[in-house]
């Protein structure tokens, strides 16, 4: 059993706190707001008949430390906020995006010299942080799991500088139900920001491979 430290517990923190359960994770799962404000989202993860594994609330400081992974899916504009010392060591999964509307403007992404996963990386400087699960729809990481080898099966794309540490996300990944494709470094983690042809859409990997190569970036358009 493995337990996985989700840090945020909005749309995509629930969702990945019920596939995880579904396959046998133990769950730690944290908001901003205190672990009292989750008793009514845990009883309900826990609840569900298909769970496999336990979930609890907690706050961020000790989701991180209790996640052999960790999942880290807040605003941008809160990103100083996640606690440092406790993902010391770990891979680190980031979720986030970039919208100016909700996040202000932060220069370093309006120019394009950084992307969202690398400002964690800076964050975290002795975590592995690997993106993923940024361009699905958080009611798709529930509703389109298929087992290995279904055709046309949904792919979905990562990014990190750890080798290894891509491959333990590339392995949660298969183990929730979908395909992955290797987008290489961080750095390369525009090709799957917001706006882009993959963004969003429903694609297997020799789909979402097109639209990543497809990508552009926002200068460029």
């Amino acid at each position: 059993m493995t337990t996985l430290g989700i840090i945020g517990a909005g749309h995509i923190g629930t969702a990945l706190a019920q596939a995880a359960g579904d396959i046998g994770y133990d769950v730690v799962l944290s908001n901003s707001r205190g672990p009292e404000t989750l008793a009514g989202l845990v009883d309900a993860l826990g609840d569900r008949p298909s769970r496999k594994g336990t979930v609890r609330a907690a706050t961020a400081a000790e989701a991180g430390a209790a996640g052999d992974l960790v999942v880290v899916t807040v605003p941008l504009k809160a990103v100083d906020d996640v606690p440092v010392e406790p993902l010391a060591g770990k891979v680190v999964i980031d979720t986030n995006n970039y919208y100016p509307q909700r996040d202000g403007h932060i220069a370093a992404l309006d120019d394009e010299t950084t992307t969202t996963a690398e400002l964690l990386q800076d964050h975290l400087p002795t975590s592995r942080v690997v993106k993923a699960f940024n361009h699905i729809l958080a009611a798709d990481i529930t509703a389109r799991r298929t087992p290995p080898g279904t055709p046309n099966r949904r792919a979905l794309a990562i990014a990190g500088d750890d080798a290894s540490a891509k491959e333990t996300v590339a392995s949660f990944i298969d183990e929730l139900g979908f395909d992955v494709v290797d987008l290489g470094p961080l750095a390369e983690g525009w090709r799957i920001q917001r706006d882009t042809p993959g963004y969003g859409a429903d694609l297997d990997a020799g789909g979402l491979t097109a639209a990543l190569a497809a990508a552009r970036r926002y200068r460029d358009v």
